[in-house]
């Protein structure tokens, strides 16, 4: 029987990506990921030629995870509910109810710290990074252009600024939460953003 270096692959990157996100890439040496995974130089070797094979595909596999996030939340918020605000309200709803359950300080998003250093990497690692944040961006604005469609919003608002918000949210509620060790934080500031698309997009009070 063939045998299956999934796991040992995994560990890898699983390893790498926990080092990754406490200290940087530059700084999360080859042998210090091995160490972390407790394999052998040449495992490491067999899966992955060198640290640059290991960050591809980190950020594949990081980018296939969020896009799955995106689409499996979006999905079940459009089966909870026929109108688009309320969809969206839940779709973020849905983050919240994650972020409420952590006991720790979230530890951060793979595609931050790896643009933090970006000078590392090639284009192509770094289009992984750009395409999965248009994807989200892109459904966003699908999603806010039909809301405004029904609820016109109480002011003038740039819908593809607004969906980007979402990921400012994201980015520094993890940066907040790991500073101040509050692992509240993530949660705290979705439910700020969720509020601002209820207010907005409100009927004006008569």
């Amino acid at each position: 029987m063939p045998r299956d270096g999934s796991a040992t692959r995994s560990k890898i990157m699983d390893a790498a990506e926990a080092l990754i996100l406490k200290q940087g890439f530059s700084a999360s040496a080859i042998d210090s990921v091995i160490a972390e995974a407790g394999i052998t130089k040449g495992s490491f070797f067999y899966h992955f030629p060198n640290k640059a094979a290991l960050a591809r595909a980190l950020v594949d596999r990081y980018a296939k995870l969020d896009l799955a996030h995106l689409e499996e939340n979006m999905a079940r918020a459009e089966n909870l509910s026929r109108d688009p605000l309320q969809q969206l309200l839940i779709f973020i709803g849905l983050f919240i109810e994650a972020a409420e359950s952590l006991t720790e300080p979230y530890p951060g998003c793979l595609f931050a710290s790896f643009i933090s250093e970006a000078g590392l990497f090639d284009e192509e690692t770094l289009g992984v990074i750009t395409d999965t944040y248009t994807a989200w961006r892109e459904r966003l604005v699908e999603k806010l252009g039909r809301i405004a469609e029904s609820h016109p919003p109480r002011q003038s608002v740039d819908l593809e600024s607004l969906a980007e918000m979402l990921t400012v949210v994201f980015e520094g509620a993890f940066i907040v939460s790991k500073t101040q060790c509050e692992p509240e934080v993530v949660a705290e500031q979705l439910i700020h953003y969720r509020s601002y698309l209820e207010l907005l997009f409100s009927a004006p009070e008569r």
